[in-house]
């Protein structure tokens, strides 16, 4: 299959390219070429240029048409293997083993054992993988029929392009296909060829009942659905929704309301009732007022109300008679009464009387009135009075009345308070004549011992009840200086004693002083060692000079006068190591202080000029000068003969670690080092060199004369006498160099050595 698509407009379509396509009901079938054919039906398409694995087939049929075919009936399979040419690898249909279960893939449901159309002895799932279905077209055996196949075998793919589409049926039904068409079957609710129609049901009209509806299909149509309710306070009687039925009935009556009723109520024994009803007698709304006679108070609510529950607002009043407060028997009397309605209520009356010895106080009798009141005032009896006692001075008054304060019978007892003695009859009686037994007694305060002030203070007192008597309170201080040992103040007891011992005075101490170190402490005492007066002076050994006052004196507040002085070292100039030196120190009592020390030393190729050894004075001082380190000398050099020298010096001219390069003029040769070095020992690493002159062009010319391969006998004895006086320069140099490197048989470094000098030749 090379490409095919297929579009639709104004209910035409047109197939583009070289794949076969064919029409229920319609005879038109092209093979490899291009056509056109107007329909509206299901249509079958298979891939005439191409075999597909199962997956790809159904790639191809989703990307062109509609899926793999799913066969719907026995007359599609007939007209499926009458149209399509043989292939002898068949064409895959749309169905799949999924999950162990043969399954239409585009629709998704099961096959069906009615619609089976397998073939002899299949499916038989050979090598346990064959998941997919071909159809055999017109095979010699079995033409139509179903064979299981490995999904990944090669066939034509076998499309459909369904007529059925999402718009059709009006959404109502299900669209079927059929050979060369289609027809809807309608859900419930729905008629008409599209499932246009919906079933109309009869129009609802409710009375005396909220109704609240939803249509979905159009009003008091097929799934319209209405809910009722009754007010509050009314019973609904029916169902509480009603839905419109595919069978254009309602799914059930339509429902009523009626008042909910409340128990019939009565009118309260002395009492009345008085109703109005709005909806019937006794129910939903019913009002009832209640009221009693005069004398009768009514108990509970004064009206009831018939709820939407049934039930009344409230419980059931009833009427009571008017209550009075109870009466009591007054004391030291009697009460006798008489109840009409109940003890103590409306008309109740009482007597009054009192027994001998007391009088009535108030009416003899009172009654109980229709506002729940006693005519007249409350009835008593009252004892006969005694004048009214009071507590003697610092005592107090205990009494015990029978029949009311400071009356008959009423006992007193007299005492004082703790530290006084009662003077006069401990307890009177009130008597019935009306007077006291005895006279009023009185109260003493007791004596305690004079005091006096201690030595070093004072004595400051308060008397409440005379000198020195019980309350009287001493106090005690002492002069500047001193502390109060004992207590500050001494009461005078109810025993007649004074709180506390006897108090004195003594000097305030001050923390104990110690003398600084290197130093001495010397103190006077007035009032003891270290208190209050005392006077140390403070001093300090040779070499330490005293930081802090010189003396300190104890005051009344317990501390000395000034900060605790201090014993310093005399400090010297701070020492610092000399140039080319080092500088170490030992300090006794602090950097550079009185008995400090401290040793010089020069680094190597320099030496220590001045003392090694400094020591701090108690003045202050060090012993001698700050000493300098001075550069090792090496002996003056001078330029060779014939020859120059060029020095560099660090310390100084010809000193530690100075350099100096020896050269010799043109035509001399420099016999030894080139450069000497000043050592820390004050010598030259070698010894100065000197210049001498170069033979080298002499013994060329030698060399040149004597070179022929043929000389005459006077050229043989002339030769002779220049070999010979070579010889004798060469001795003479020989004598210069061991002059100049004496050393240089033994090994030790000189200006040249051996090897060196003879190159030098």
């Amino acid at each position: 299959m090379g490409t095919a698509a297929g579009l639709r407009s104004a209910g035409r379509t047109w197939a583009l390219g070289s794949c076969g396509i064919f029409y229920l009901g319609i005879a038109a079938i092209a093979w490899g070429a291009v056509t056109w054919v107007e329909v509206g039906a299901w249509t079958y398409h298979y891939s005439d240029r191409g075999d597909y694995a199962w997956e790809q087939a159904r790639n191809y049929c989703q990307t062109f048409f509609t899926d793999l075919v799913a066969i719907q009936n026995k007359q599609e399979i007939e007209y499926l293997n009458r149209s399509l040419p043989f292939h002898k690898r068949y064409y895959w249909i749309g169905i799949r083993k999924l999950h162990g279960t043969w399954t239409w893939v585009g629709t998704r449901k099961a096959l069906t054992k009615e619609a089976e159309n397998w073939a002899a002895r299949e499916p038989n799932n050979r090598r346990s993988n064959q998941d997919c279905v071909e159809i055999y077209i017109k095979r010699p055996q079995e033409s139509g029929k179903w064979n299981d196949e490995s999904c990944n075998q090669k066939k034509k793919a076998l499309c459909y392009r369904a007529s059925c589409q999402p718009f059709q049926c009006s959404q109502r039904g299900e669209c079927v296909e059929t050979i060369g068409s289609y027809r809807c079957e309608c859900y419930p609710g729905f008629h008409g060829p599209e499932c246009e129609n919906v079933v109309q049901c009869a129009k609802l009209e409710p009375r005396g009942v909220h109704m609240n509806c939803s249509h979905p299909y159009g009003d008091f149509s097929y799934n319209s659905t209405c809910v009722f309710r009754c007010q509050e306070g009314f019973e609904q009687r029916g169902a509480d929704t009603l839905r419109c039925l595919p069978s254009q009935q309602w799914s059930a009556d339509t429902p009523t309301c009626t008042a909910i009723s409340c128990p019939v109520l009565s009118a309260p024994d002395q009492g009345e009732l008085n109703c109005s009803h709005l909806y019937g007698d006794f129910t939903f709304g019913s009002k009832c007022a209640f009221s009693c006679q005069t004398g009768f108070a009514l108990t509970g609510p004064e009206s009831r109300e018939c709820t939407a529950t049934g039930t009344w607002t409230g419980d059931s009043p009833h009427c009571e008679a008017v209550a009075c407060p109870v009466l009591s028997v007054p004391d030291q009397g009697e009460l006798n009464c008489s109840h009409l309605h109940g003890d103590f209520t409306f008309g109740s009356r009482c007597a009054f009387s009192c027994q001998t010895g007391f009088a009535l106080m108030g009416p003899e009798s009172r009654e109980c009135t229709a506002t729940g009141t006693w005519t007249g005032d409350t009835a008593r009896c009252k004892a006969i009075s005694c004048p009214v006692l009071s507590a003697p001075d610092q005592g107090e008054l205990n009494c015990s009345h029978l029949h009311g304060d400071f009356t008959f019978g009423s006992t007193c007892a007299f005492s004082c308070q703790t530290g006084f003695v009662l003077m006069g009859p401990e307890s009177r009686k009130c008597t019935a004549t009306g007077t006291w037994t005895g006279d009023n007694p009185r109260c003493k305060a007791i004596t305690c011992p004079v005091l006096s002030a201690p030595d070093q203070g004072e004595l400051n007192c308060s008397h409440l009840h005379g000198d020195f008597t019980f309350g009287s309170t001493c106090a005690f201080s002492c002069q500047t200086g001193f502390v109060l040992m004992g207590p500050e103040s001494r009461k005078c007891t109810a025993t007649g004693t004074w709180t506390g011992d006897n108090p004195r005075c003594k000097a305030i101490t001050c923390p104990v002083l110690s003398a600084p170190d290197q130093g001495e402490l010397n103190c006077s005492h007035l009032h003891g060692d270290f208190t209050f007066g005392s006077t140390c002076a403070f001093s300090c050994q040779t070499g330490f000079v005293l930081m802090g006052p010189e003396t300190r004196e104890c005051t009344a507040t317990g501390r000395w006068t000034g900060d605790a002085p201090r014993c310093k070292a005399t400090a010297c100039p701070m020492l610092s190591a000399p140039s080319w030196g080092e500088l170490n120190c030992s300090h006794l009592h602090g950097n550079f202080a009185f008995g400090s020390t401290c040793d010089f030393s020069c680094q190597t190729g320099f030496v220590l000029m001045g003392l090694e050894s400094h020591e701090c004075t108690a003045m202050g001082t060090w012993t001698g000068d700050t000493p300098q380190c001075k550069a090792i000398s090496c002996p003056v050099l001078d330029p060779p003969s014939r020859g120059q020298l060029s020095c560099s010096h660090v310390h100084g001219n010809f000193t530690y670690n100075s350099t100096c390069t020896f050269s010799c003029e043109k035509g001399f040769l420099r016999m030894g080092a080139e450069m000497l070095w000043c050592e820390a020992t004050g010598n030259w690493t070698r010894h100065a060199p000197v210049c001498e002159e170069d033979g080298a062009p002499f013994l060329k010319q030698v060399l040149a004369y004597s070179s022929g391969t043929a000389l005459a006998l006077a050229g043989i004895v002339l030769s002779g006498m220049l070999i010979a006086l070579l010889a004798k320069r060469l001795s003479n140099r020989e004598e210069k160099k061991k002059l100049l490197n004496p050393t240089s048989d033994l090994g030790s470094p000189g200006i040249f050595t051996n090897a060196a000098y003879d190159a030098n030749l």
